[in-house]
């Protein structure tokens, strides 16, 4: 029977366990140039005993960033600044990997510097709305890149990969999933393409293959890792034909498995079917977000490992509420309990408060 709390290989690296921490937003880059702060720096580090960190979402470019007070690692200020935390992390035995982030059409122009303005694979605005410093507002119609603007796009998430790794992470996870650029290009109701881009399935897959293969080209397959989210609804993606799914997906993983990448997280939605056949598919260590709506990924979630669904799990809410979580998922709890109306910005309160067993 595998251990979950037994060290496990994964692209070479040993990691303590099969414990993930997921990303997650919490807006606090409060640095100069949305740089990150030694607040940030204590909360990765408290969380140091996850096999696995993968960070918040770190835009790869100005005009990558969708949420208030979000870091990015696209200019010196915010590598110097995110050598804090991962020396952090380090210094407690961790591992932890840098999610390149595009928000693409979910954003707002007041998120952004004088001039720019969201792009997307189409001129296709989001239902809803996006919090800015002003309050919900309603998503705009984002610009179409044009040739020229996606070739800057994919060099972008490579140039941020590098500092990533200059920034001292031992890799980065490349986000594509959750209704942010990458899926855009996925899904057929945001990529209303003609050009090579999108239209059928070949088309629809290039743009998240070659940002992985700049990224690959850039610091290494075995130290990049990709997230899909097949099906999800989150930010208006509409991806409801289970044939064109399983079709898209199944052409994604298999393309990626020629990068020799070191992971794939997935991010489940309702049908296990589909994540039992990319499991298959997928020819290295897959990572497991499973649905368990409407309750966070509990304990319950790690016999997914014992019956090989999955390699690791990964935790959100119950991560972030329980710094010492895999002590406690050893020991079957007890467990402290996450506080929403801290999750997105302010103090350490609801941050790097929450007690150790």
């Amino acid at each position: 029977m595998t251990n979950v709390f037994a060290p496990v290989d994964v692209a070479g690296r040993s990691l303590s366990n099969r414990i993930v921490m997921a990303p997650m937003t919490r807006s606090r880059a409060y640095g100069p140039g949305a740089t990150a702060t030694d607040l940030m720096a204590t909360y990765y580090s408290q969380r140091a005993s996850a096999g696995l960190i993968v960070t918040e979402g770190i835009q790869p470019s100005l005009v990558g960033q969708g949420y208030p007070d979000t870091s990015g690692l696209h200019s010196p200020e915010q590598v110097s600044a995110w050598r804090k935390v991962t020396g952090a992390v380090h210094a407690k035995g961790g591992v932890i990997f840098a999610q390149l982030m595009h928000t693409g059409r979910i954003g707002h122009p007041s998120l952004l510097p004088a001039g720019l303005h969201p792009v997307a694979p189409s001129p296709v605005a989001a239902k809803g709305q996006v919090f800015t410093h002003q309050g919900p507002t309603d998503f705009v119609t984002p610009q179409e890149l044009d040739a020229d603007g996606i070739a800057r796009t994919i060099a972008d998430f490579a140039d941020a990969a590098r500092n990533a790794i200059a920034a001292g992470f031992d890799g980065v996870e490349i986000h594509g999933a959750n209704g942010y650029l990458i899926h855009q290009f996925l899904a057929p109701n945001t990529n209303q393409r003609t050009d090579g881009w999108g239209g059928d399935v070949t088309g629809r897959v290039r743009f998240a293959l070659e940002v992985a293969s700049a990224v690959t080209e850039a610091i290494g397959g075995r130290r990049t890792g990709f997230r899909i989210s097949p099906a999800n609804p989150y930010n208006d993606i509409a991806e409801h034909d289970a044939a064109d799914v399983e079709s898209i997906y199944t052409t994604l993983l298999t393309r990626l498995g020629e990068l020799d990448l070191a992971y794939l997280h997935m991010i489940e939605g309702a049908d296990r079917e589909l994540t039992t056949s990319l499991r298959k598919t997928w020819p290295s260590t897959f990572i497991l977000n499973p649905l368990t709506h409407p309750q966070p990924t509990g304990p319950d979630a790690l016999t997914l490992i014992q019956d090989s669904t999955a390699d690791m799990i990964a935790f959100g809410a119950l991560f972030l509420a329980n710094p010492d979580l895999p002590a406690r998922l050893a020991a079957q709890g007890p467990y402290n309990t996450p506080d929403p109306a801290t999750f997105y910005g302010g103090d350490h309160h609801g941050y790097t408060d929450y007690p150790h067993l």
